[in-house]
């Protein structure tokens, strides 16, 4: 037996069917949204890691000049570390908030 050659394929869009106000109301597309999110965010940490690559030898090779010659990609570097990270995420406080139960109020 074998291995299978050749690319992983995924779904690279968010789910279709994501309601944002109920997010629990189909607990398939929650995870399917949770590992789009999830991956996106892996992406962003790695485009900022070979940004930091770039920054690192630009540094080495520019000596002295380095301020001048690597400043577009300090700016790079800054804009893609920008709320990128775990706890950084711009989701709404409805998603990750406590869970709100109801209360019977009983008079």
């Amino acid at each position: 037996m074998g291995r299978k050659k050749g690319v992983a394929e995924f779904e690279e869009s968010p789910p279709d069917d994501f309601d944002p106000s109920n997010p629990y109301k189909d607990p398939v597309v929650m995870l399917e949204m949770r590992e789009h999110i999830v991956r996106e965010k892996w992406i962003d940490i790695e485009k900022a890691k070979i940004l930091r690559e770039r920054l690192r030898w630009c540094y080495r090779i520019e000596g002295i000049n380095h301020l001048q010659k690597c400043r577009h990609l300090v700016q790079q570097y800054l804009d893609s570390t920008r709320g990128i990270g775990w706890g950084k995420d711009q989701r709404p406080p409805c998603l990750h908030g406590p869970k709100v139960e109801a209360t019977a109020e009983s008079e």
